[in-house]
Protein backbone atom coordinates (compact mmCIF):
# COMPACT_ATOMS: atom_id res chain seq x y z
CA UNK A 1 0.00 0.00 0.00
CA UNK A 2 1.37 3.44 -0.65
CA UNK A 3 1.30 6.31 1.68
CA UNK A 4 -0.84 8.07 -1.65
CA UNK A 5 -3.75 5.92 -0.19
CA UNK A 6 -3.83 8.76 3.09
CA UNK A 7 -5.16 11.99 0.49
CA UNK A 8 -8.60 11.61 1.87
CA UNK A 9 -7.83 11.12 5.41
CA UNK A 10 -5.22 13.49 6.37
CA UNK A 11 -6.52 16.95 5.61
CA UNK A 12 -5.27 19.03 8.58
CA UNK A 13 -2.15 21.37 7.58
CA UNK A 14 -1.34 24.39 5.65
CA UNK A 15 2.16 26.79 5.93
CA UNK A 16 2.84 27.18 9.64
CA UNK A 17 0.43 24.98 12.54
CA UNK A 18 2.76 23.95 14.80
CA UNK A 19 4.44 20.75 14.84
CA UNK A 20 2.06 19.51 12.04
CA UNK A 21 4.01 16.61 10.33
CA UNK A 22 2.45 14.26 9.01
CA UNK A 23 4.30 12.19 7.00
CA UNK A 24 2.65 11.52 3.47
CA UNK A 25 3.41 11.88 -0.13
CA UNK A 26 0.79 12.72 -2.67
CA UNK A 27 1.94 11.62 -6.68
CA UNK A 28 0.20 12.88 -9.50
CA UNK A 29 -0.30 10.70 -12.38
CA UNK A 30 0.22 13.63 -15.58
CA UNK A 31 -1.57 12.81 -18.91
CA UNK A 32 0.77 12.44 -22.28
CA UNK A 33 1.82 15.66 -23.46
CA UNK A 34 -0.09 17.92 -26.15
CA UNK A 35 0.30 20.79 -27.91
CA UNK A 36 1.27 23.60 -25.51
CA UNK A 37 -1.00 26.22 -24.67
CA UNK A 38 0.60 29.96 -23.21
CA UNK A 39 0.45 29.86 -19.88
CA UNK A 40 2.24 33.09 -19.57
CA UNK A 41 0.41 36.07 -17.31
CA UNK A 42 -1.24 36.75 -14.25
CA UNK A 43 -3.77 33.62 -12.40
CA UNK A 44 -5.59 33.85 -9.92
CA UNK A 45 -7.40 31.76 -7.45
CA UNK A 46 -7.72 30.05 -4.34
CA UNK A 47 -6.63 27.28 -2.10
CA UNK A 48 -9.67 25.37 -0.60
CA UNK A 49 -8.95 24.55 3.07
CA UNK A 50 -11.38 23.45 5.64
CA UNK A 51 -13.96 25.91 5.91
CA UNK A 52 -11.79 28.80 4.45
CA UNK A 53 -9.73 29.73 1.44
CA UNK A 54 -6.63 31.01 0.97
CA UNK A 55 -6.39 33.25 -2.08
CA UNK A 56 -3.40 33.87 -4.41
CA UNK A 57 -1.92 35.10 -7.71
CA UNK A 58 0.72 33.78 -9.45
CA UNK A 59 2.71 35.37 -12.53
CA UNK A 60 4.51 33.25 -14.69
CA UNK A 61 7.11 34.20 -17.36
CA UNK A 62 9.27 32.32 -19.76
CA UNK A 63 12.80 32.98 -20.57
CA UNK A 64 14.63 33.68 -23.59
CA UNK A 65 16.66 30.06 -22.73
CA UNK A 66 13.25 28.31 -22.65
CA UNK A 67 12.76 27.95 -18.79
CA UNK A 68 10.30 29.61 -16.83
CA UNK A 69 10.22 31.85 -13.86
CA UNK A 70 7.52 32.99 -11.90
CA UNK A 71 6.28 34.34 -8.40
CA UNK A 72 3.38 33.97 -5.67
CA UNK A 73 1.62 36.34 -3.69
CA UNK A 74 -0.72 35.66 -0.76
CA UNK A 75 -2.16 39.01 0.28
CA UNK A 76 -3.99 37.35 3.62
CA UNK A 77 -0.52 36.32 4.98
CA UNK A 78 1.51 39.72 3.70
CA UNK A 79 3.57 37.91 1.31
CA UNK A 80 4.51 38.98 -2.06
CA UNK A 81 6.65 38.16 -4.81
CA UNK A 82 7.60 35.16 -3.34
CA UNK A 83 9.88 33.39 -5.94
CA UNK A 84 8.68 30.07 -7.87
CA UNK A 85 10.87 27.07 -9.00
CA UNK A 86 10.75 23.76 -10.37
CA UNK A 87 8.09 25.16 -12.66
CA UNK A 88 7.08 22.15 -15.22
CA UNK A 89 4.45 22.93 -18.06
CA UNK A 90 4.22 19.78 -19.80
CA UNK A 91 0.53 20.45 -21.21
CA UNK A 92 -1.77 19.40 -19.71
CA UNK A 93 0.41 19.46 -16.62
CA UNK A 94 1.44 22.45 -14.77
CA UNK A 95 3.90 21.85 -11.77
CA UNK A 96 5.80 24.11 -9.24
CA UNK A 97 6.88 24.93 -5.78
CA UNK A 98 7.04 27.98 -3.39
CA UNK A 99 10.98 28.75 -3.33
CA UNK A 100 12.71 29.13 0.56
CA UNK A 101 9.44 27.96 2.39
CA UNK A 102 9.91 24.98 4.71
CA UNK A 103 7.68 21.81 3.50
CA UNK A 104 8.46 22.88 -0.04
CA UNK A 105 5.01 24.04 -1.11
CA UNK A 106 4.02 22.54 -4.36
CA UNK A 107 0.72 22.83 -6.84
CA UNK A 108 0.44 19.89 -8.95
CA UNK A 109 -2.42 21.18 -11.44
CA UNK A 110 -4.09 20.35 -15.24
CA UNK A 111 -4.98 22.72 -17.88
CA UNK A 112 -8.21 23.51 -18.62
CA UNK A 113 -9.07 22.26 -22.46
CA UNK A 114 -9.43 26.26 -22.84
CA UNK A 115 -6.19 27.40 -21.38
CA UNK A 116 -8.00 29.48 -18.98
CA UNK A 117 -7.56 27.50 -15.43
CA UNK A 118 -5.38 25.41 -14.02
CA UNK A 119 -7.06 23.19 -11.12
CA UNK A 120 -5.02 19.90 -8.85
CA UNK A 121 -3.49 20.01 -5.65
CA UNK A 122 -1.66 21.82 -3.10
CA UNK A 123 0.50 19.91 -1.01
CA UNK A 124 2.47 21.03 2.07
CA UNK A 125 4.31 19.28 4.89
CA UNK A 126 2.51 16.16 4.03
CA UNK A 127 -0.67 17.87 3.85
CA UNK A 128 -2.62 18.50 0.44
CA UNK A 129 -5.66 20.63 -0.33
CA UNK A 130 -7.17 21.41 -3.97
CA UNK A 131 -6.56 24.57 -5.90
CA UNK A 132 -7.79 26.38 -8.88
CA UNK A 133 -6.67 29.28 -10.28
CA UNK A 134 -7.90 31.15 -13.46
CA UNK A 135 -6.03 33.37 -15.62
CA UNK A 136 -6.64 36.94 -15.57
CA UNK A 137 -7.25 39.20 -18.35
CA UNK A 138 -7.06 43.00 -18.31
CA UNK A 139 -10.73 43.31 -18.44
CA UNK A 140 -11.17 40.58 -15.51
CA UNK A 141 -8.21 41.44 -13.49
CA UNK A 142 -10.56 44.91 -12.32
CA UNK A 143 -13.72 42.45 -12.16
CA UNK A 144 -12.64 40.14 -9.23
CA UNK A 145 -14.89 39.78 -6.34
CA UNK A 146 -14.33 41.35 -3.13
CA UNK A 147 -12.48 39.18 -0.35
CA UNK A 148 -14.15 37.67 2.01
CA UNK A 149 -14.61 39.33 5.61
CA UNK A 150 -12.45 37.76 7.77
CA UNK A 151 -13.69 35.62 10.52
CA UNK A 152 -14.16 37.25 14.17
CA UNK A 153 -11.74 36.05 16.92
CA UNK A 154 -13.21 37.84 19.93
CA UNK A 155 -10.61 37.31 22.12
CA UNK A 156 -8.01 39.38 19.97
CA UNK A 157 -7.17 42.75 22.40
CA UNK A 158 -8.35 45.87 21.23
CA UNK A 159 -6.12 48.79 21.16
CA UNK A 160 -5.94 51.16 23.45
CA UNK A 161 -4.35 48.76 25.76
CA UNK A 162 -3.78 49.27 28.96
CA UNK A 163 0.16 48.69 29.19
CA UNK A 164 2.85 49.93 26.73
CA UNK A 165 3.99 48.67 23.60
CA UNK A 166 7.24 49.10 21.65
CA UNK A 167 8.36 47.54 18.44
CA UNK A 168 11.85 46.16 19.04
CA UNK A 169 14.97 44.44 17.51
CA UNK A 170 17.94 43.42 18.24
CA UNK A 171 20.99 40.74 16.92
CA UNK A 172 21.91 36.89 16.84
CA UNK A 173 25.20 37.91 15.80
CA UNK A 174 26.46 34.23 16.14
CA UNK A 175 23.53 32.92 14.17
CA UNK A 176 23.81 36.07 11.83
CA UNK A 177 20.44 36.92 11.90
CA UNK A 178 18.34 40.50 13.02
CA UNK A 179 15.33 39.64 15.10
CA UNK A 180 12.40 41.62 15.48
CA UNK A 181 9.53 41.31 17.98
CA UNK A 182 7.15 43.44 19.81
CA UNK A 183 7.67 43.71 23.42
CA UNK A 184 4.79 44.86 25.90
CA UNK A 185 5.33 46.61 29.11
CA UNK A 186 2.87 46.80 32.13
CA UNK A 187 2.65 50.23 33.50
CA UNK A 188 3.87 51.29 36.57
CA UNK A 189 6.64 50.81 38.69
CA UNK A 190 9.12 48.11 37.20
CA UNK A 191 11.53 46.24 37.02
CA UNK A 192 8.89 43.68 35.78
CA UNK A 193 9.32 39.74 35.33
CA UNK A 194 9.20 39.01 31.53
CA UNK A 195 8.75 36.18 29.16
CA UNK A 196 9.58 35.50 26.03
CA UNK A 197 7.07 33.22 23.28
CA UNK A 198 8.97 31.01 21.25
CA UNK A 199 6.69 29.63 18.04
CA UNK A 200 6.28 26.36 16.88
CA UNK A 201 7.46 24.66 13.83
CA UNK A 202 7.47 26.37 9.83
CA UNK A 203 7.46 30.11 9.55
CA UNK A 204 5.78 32.11 12.20
CA UNK A 205 5.33 35.77 12.89
CA UNK A 206 5.24 37.04 16.23
CA UNK A 207 1.64 36.69 17.14
CA UNK A 208 1.98 32.97 15.71
CA UNK A 209 -0.55 33.90 13.01
CA UNK A 210 -2.46 30.80 11.77
CA UNK A 211 -5.72 30.13 10.38
CA UNK A 212 -7.24 33.77 11.24
CA UNK A 213 -5.72 33.30 14.77
CA UNK A 214 -3.35 34.94 16.98
CA UNK A 215 -2.71 33.18 19.55
CA UNK A 216 0.64 34.86 21.02
CA UNK A 217 -1.08 38.12 20.86
CA UNK A 218 -3.92 36.95 23.32
CA UNK A 219 -1.44 35.08 25.43
CA UNK A 220 0.66 38.30 25.82
CA UNK A 221 -2.23 40.55 26.31
CA UNK A 222 -2.89 38.42 29.29
CA UNK A 223 0.11 38.02 30.78
CA UNK A 224 0.99 41.85 30.26
CA UNK A 225 -2.48 43.07 32.34
CA UNK A 226 -0.99 40.86 34.95
CA UNK A 227 1.88 42.83 35.61
CA UNK A 228 4.29 40.69 33.32
CA UNK A 229 6.05 42.42 30.28
CA UNK A 230 5.89 39.95 27.24
CA UNK A 231 8.34 39.31 24.15
CA UNK A 232 7.60 37.80 20.96
CA UNK A 233 9.62 37.66 18.08
CA UNK A 234 9.22 36.98 14.25
CA UNK A 235 11.10 33.58 13.16
CA UNK A 236 14.15 33.90 11.03
CA UNK A 237 12.88 35.25 7.95
CA UNK A 238 9.76 36.38 8.38
CA UNK A 239 7.77 40.11 8.95
CA UNK A 240 11.09 42.09 10.22
CA UNK A 241 13.49 39.44 11.08
CA UNK A 242 16.43 38.15 8.77
CA UNK A 243 17.54 34.77 7.75
CA UNK A 244 16.22 31.92 6.23
CA UNK A 245 14.29 29.52 8.61
CA UNK A 246 14.22 26.24 6.32
CA UNK A 247 18.16 26.08 6.34
CA UNK A 248 17.78 26.35 10.76
CA UNK A 249 17.18 23.79 13.21
CA UNK A 250 16.16 23.61 16.57
CA UNK A 251 19.28 23.79 17.90
CA UNK A 252 19.38 27.09 16.10
CA UNK A 253 16.54 28.64 17.07
CA UNK A 254 17.70 27.86 21.17
CA UNK A 255 20.69 30.70 19.55
CA UNK A 256 17.83 33.34 18.76
CA UNK A 257 16.09 32.79 21.99
CA UNK A 258 18.98 33.08 23.98
CA UNK A 259 20.25 36.64 22.43
CA UNK A 260 16.27 37.65 22.82
CA UNK A 261 17.43 36.68 26.65
CA UNK A 262 20.72 38.96 26.41
CA UNK A 263 18.51 41.83 24.77
CA UNK A 264 15.87 41.30 27.52
CA UNK A 265 18.47 42.19 30.26
CA UNK A 266 19.54 44.76 28.93
CA UNK A 267 16.05 46.88 29.10
CA UNK A 268 16.14 48.77 32.44
CA UNK A 269 12.34 47.43 33.06
CA UNK A 270 12.88 43.82 33.23
CA UNK A 271 14.28 42.10 35.93
CA UNK A 272 17.24 40.17 34.92
CA UNK A 273 16.84 37.64 37.56
CA UNK A 274 12.78 36.84 36.41
CA UNK A 275 13.01 36.40 32.70
CA UNK A 276 11.84 33.05 31.31
CA UNK A 277 10.41 31.37 28.59
CA UNK A 278 6.78 30.40 27.09
CA UNK A 279 7.21 27.82 24.03
CA UNK A 280 4.82 26.33 21.85
CA UNK A 281 5.36 23.25 20.72
CA UNK A 282 8.50 22.64 18.77
CA UNK A 283 9.41 26.08 20.91
CA UNK A 284 8.64 23.05 23.93
CA UNK A 285 11.92 22.01 22.27
CA UNK A 286 13.41 25.10 21.80
CA UNK A 287 13.00 26.72 25.59
CA UNK A 288 14.81 23.33 27.05
CA UNK A 289 17.24 23.83 24.98
CA UNK A 290 18.12 27.22 25.72
CA UNK A 291 17.63 26.97 29.73
CA UNK A 292 19.80 23.97 29.78
CA UNK A 293 22.50 26.55 28.73
CA UNK A 294 22.10 29.71 30.20
CA UNK A 295 21.84 30.08 33.97
CA UNK A 296 19.54 33.27 33.60
CA UNK A 297 16.56 31.48 32.76
CA UNK A 298 14.04 31.97 35.61
CA UNK A 299 11.67 29.68 34.17
CA UNK A 300 10.14 27.67 31.38
CA UNK A 301 6.70 27.23 30.39
CA UNK A 302 6.27 24.02 28.07
CA UNK A 303 2.81 24.09 26.06
CA UNK A 304 2.37 20.90 23.73
CA UNK A 305 5.98 20.64 23.99
CA UNK A 306 7.38 17.41 23.10
CA UNK A 307 9.61 14.70 25.21
CA UNK A 308 10.14 12.35 22.67
CA UNK A 309 11.94 12.33 19.47
CA UNK A 310 10.38 13.53 16.65
CA UNK A 311 10.27 9.99 14.68
CA UNK A 312 8.06 8.35 18.12
CA UNK A 313 5.75 11.95 18.11
CA UNK A 314 5.27 11.31 14.22
CA UNK A 315 4.48 7.58 14.43
CA UNK A 316 2.03 8.76 17.45
CA UNK A 317 0.47 11.54 15.36
CA UNK A 318 0.36 10.03 12.03
CA UNK A 319 -2.02 7.17 13.44
CA UNK A 320 -3.75 9.35 15.92
CA UNK A 321 -5.05 11.62 13.68
CA UNK A 322 -5.64 9.04 10.25
CA UNK A 323 -7.76 7.38 13.19
CA UNK A 324 -9.76 10.31 14.28
CA UNK A 325 -10.01 10.92 10.42
CA UNK A 326 -12.12 7.07 10.21
CA UNK A 327 -8.92 5.00 8.93
CA UNK A 328 -8.91 1.78 9.31
CA UNK A 329 -6.53 0.20 11.47
CA UNK A 330 -5.10 -1.99 8.73
CA UNK A 331 -4.23 1.60 6.67
CA UNK A 332 -2.58 2.56 9.80
CA UNK A 333 -0.60 -0.05 10.58
CA UNK A 334 0.33 -0.10 6.70
CA UNK A 335 1.36 3.19 6.77
CA UNK A 336 3.68 2.61 9.97
CA UNK A 337 5.91 0.56 7.57
CA UNK A 338 6.67 2.54 5.01
CA UNK A 339 7.01 4.96 7.72
CA UNK A 340 9.54 3.12 9.02
CA UNK A 341 11.65 2.57 5.60
CA UNK A 342 11.75 5.54 4.64
CA UNK A 343 12.65 7.25 8.04
CA UNK A 344 15.33 4.45 7.90
CA UNK A 345 16.64 5.79 4.40
CA UNK A 346 16.19 9.43 5.96
CA UNK A 347 19.01 8.22 8.84
CA UNK A 348 21.04 6.46 7.10
CA UNK A 349 21.52 8.11 3.70
CA UNK A 350 23.54 10.84 3.95
CA UNK A 351 23.78 12.03 0.18
CA UNK A 352 20.38 13.63 -0.38
CA UNK A 353 19.92 12.49 -3.95
CA UNK A 354 20.67 9.24 -3.32
CA UNK A 355 18.58 9.25 -0.16
CA UNK A 356 15.72 10.89 -2.40
CA UNK A 357 15.79 8.46 -5.71
CA UNK A 358 15.00 5.58 -2.78
CA UNK A 359 12.67 7.24 -1.35
CA UNK A 360 10.80 8.00 -4.19
CA UNK A 361 11.17 3.91 -4.77
CA UNK A 362 9.63 2.93 -1.62
CA UNK A 363 6.38 5.19 -2.62
CA UNK A 364 6.10 3.62 -6.10
CA UNK A 365 7.37 6.79 -7.96
CA UNK A 366 8.74 4.79 -11.36
CA UNK A 367 7.76 7.30 -14.00
CA UNK A 368 9.63 10.53 -14.93
CA UNK A 369 6.63 12.39 -14.32
CA UNK A 370 5.64 10.66 -10.78
CA UNK A 371 9.17 11.40 -10.00
CA UNK A 372 9.15 14.90 -10.90
CA UNK A 373 5.78 15.66 -8.73
CA UNK A 374 6.95 13.70 -5.80
CA UNK A 375 10.60 15.44 -5.32
CA UNK A 376 9.83 18.25 -3.86
CA UNK A 377 7.72 16.78 -1.22
CA UNK A 378 10.58 14.12 -0.71
CA UNK A 379 12.87 17.26 -0.24
CA UNK A 380 11.21 18.65 2.59
CA UNK A 381 12.17 15.56 4.98
CA UNK A 382 15.66 15.82 3.63
CA UNK A 383 15.95 19.33 4.51
CA UNK A 384 18.25 20.26 7.69
CA UNK A 385 15.65 21.20 10.16
CA UNK A 386 13.58 17.53 9.16
CA UNK A 387 16.40 15.63 9.35
CA UNK A 388 17.55 16.92 13.41
CA UNK A 389 13.82 17.20 14.18
CA UNK A 390 13.37 13.54 13.41
CA UNK A 391 16.53 12.20 15.45
CA UNK A 392 16.57 14.80 18.26
CA UNK A 393 15.46 13.93 21.54
CA UNK A 394 14.96 16.55 24.23
CA UNK A 395 15.36 14.50 27.00
CA UNK A 396 19.06 15.36 27.62
CA UNK A 397 18.09 18.67 27.98
CA UNK A 398 15.45 18.22 30.19
CA UNK A 399 17.63 16.45 32.61
CA UNK A 400 19.69 19.57 32.78
CA UNK A 401 17.10 22.18 33.44
CA UNK A 402 17.18 23.59 36.99
CA UNK A 403 14.76 26.19 36.86
CA UNK A 404 10.83 25.51 37.02
CA UNK A 405 8.97 23.97 34.69
CA UNK A 406 5.53 23.88 33.91
CA UNK A 407 4.60 21.43 30.92
CA UNK A 408 0.55 21.80 30.02
CA UNK A 409 -0.78 19.45 27.62
CA UNK A 410 -4.96 19.67 26.12
CA UNK A 411 -6.04 16.24 26.28
CA UNK A 412 -7.54 16.23 22.60
CA UNK A 413 -4.21 17.33 21.11
CA UNK A 414 -3.45 14.66 18.48
CA UNK A 415 -0.31 16.11 17.44
CA UNK A 416 1.40 15.89 20.62
CA UNK A 417 -0.27 13.28 22.57
CA UNK A 418 -0.41 14.33 25.98
CA UNK A 419 0.33 10.94 27.83
CA UNK A 420 3.14 9.99 26.09
CA UNK A 421 4.75 13.16 26.24
CA UNK A 422 4.27 14.38 29.67
CA UNK A 423 5.12 10.96 31.18
CA UNK A 424 8.80 11.68 29.24
CA UNK A 425 9.08 15.52 30.42
CA UNK A 426 8.28 14.35 33.85
CA UNK A 427 10.41 11.43 34.09
CA UNK A 428 13.91 13.10 32.31
CA UNK A 429 13.07 16.22 35.05
CA UNK A 430 12.98 14.02 38.01
CA UNK A 431 16.30 12.23 36.61
CA UNK A 432 17.83 15.34 36.47
CA UNK A 433 16.90 16.16 39.91
CA UNK A 434 14.63 19.40 38.81
CA UNK A 435 13.68 20.58 42.35
CA UNK A 436 10.21 22.54 40.65
CA UNK A 437 8.06 20.82 38.21
CA UNK A 438 4.25 20.38 37.32
CA UNK A 439 2.63 18.37 34.74
CA UNK A 440 -0.90 19.61 33.55
CA UNK A 441 -2.85 18.00 31.28
CA UNK A 442 -6.38 19.97 30.32
CA UNK A 443 -9.72 18.20 29.42
CA UNK A 444 -11.52 18.97 25.75
CA UNK A 445 -8.74 21.12 24.59
CA UNK A 446 -6.62 20.43 21.57
CA UNK A 447 -2.85 21.29 20.24
CA UNK A 448 -3.59 24.79 20.24
CA UNK A 449 -5.30 25.47 23.51
CA UNK A 450 -9.28 25.59 22.15
CA UNK A 451 -11.82 23.27 23.24
CA UNK A 452 -13.02 21.08 20.49
CA UNK A 453 -15.12 17.80 19.39
CA UNK A 454 -12.03 15.53 18.37
CA UNK A 455 -8.86 17.89 18.34
CA UNK A 456 -8.07 16.89 14.70
CA UNK A 457 -6.47 19.95 12.93
CA UNK A 458 -9.39 20.67 10.45
CA UNK A 459 -11.26 21.95 13.93
CA UNK A 460 -8.67 24.50 14.07
CA UNK A 461 -9.94 27.23 11.92
CA UNK A 462 -13.79 26.30 12.52
CA UNK A 463 -13.31 27.38 16.12
CA UNK A 464 -13.73 30.87 17.22
CA UNK A 465 -12.30 30.42 20.16
CA UNK A 466 -8.21 31.31 19.83
CA UNK A 467 -7.13 30.21 23.61
CA UNK A 468 -9.07 28.64 26.08
CA UNK A 469 -8.96 30.88 29.10
CA UNK A 470 -8.79 27.84 31.34
CA UNK A 471 -5.07 27.57 29.58
CA UNK A 472 -4.41 31.17 29.85
CA UNK A 473 -5.73 30.97 33.92
CA UNK A 474 -3.42 27.46 34.44
CA UNK A 475 -0.08 29.15 32.58
CA UNK A 476 -0.22 33.13 34.49
CA UNK A 477 -1.06 31.49 38.10
CA UNK A 478 1.94 29.26 37.71
CA UNK A 479 4.20 31.76 36.53
CA UNK A 480 2.77 34.58 38.82
CA UNK A 481 3.88 31.93 41.85
CA UNK A 482 7.44 31.96 40.57
CA UNK A 483 7.97 35.50 38.43
CA UNK A 484 7.03 37.65 41.60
Amino acid sequence: MKISDWRNTLKNRFFSLALAILFVFQLSLFAPARSQPDVRGRWEGAITLPNAELAFLIDLTRKEDGSWAGTIDIPSQGAKGLPLGSITVTPPAVSFVILNVPGDPTFNGKLSEDGKTIAGDFSQGGQTFPFKIEKKTRTSESSAAPPKAAVKRPQEPQKPYPYDEEDVSYENTKGGVRLAGTLTLPRGKGPFAAALLITGSGPQDRNEALLGHKPFLVLADHLTRLGVAVLRVDDRGVGGSTGNIANATTDDFAGDVLAGVEYLKSRKEINPKKIGLIGHSEGGLVAPIAASRSGDIAFIVLMAGPGLTGEEIIYLQSALIARANGAKDELIAANRVIQEKIFAVIKQEKDDAVAEKKILELNGATTPEQQRAGSAQVRTYLSTWFRYFLTYDPRPSLKQVRCPVLAINGELDLQVPYKENLTAIEAALKEGKNKDHTMISLPNLNHLFQHSQKGTPDEYAKIEETFAPVALQTISDWLLKRAK
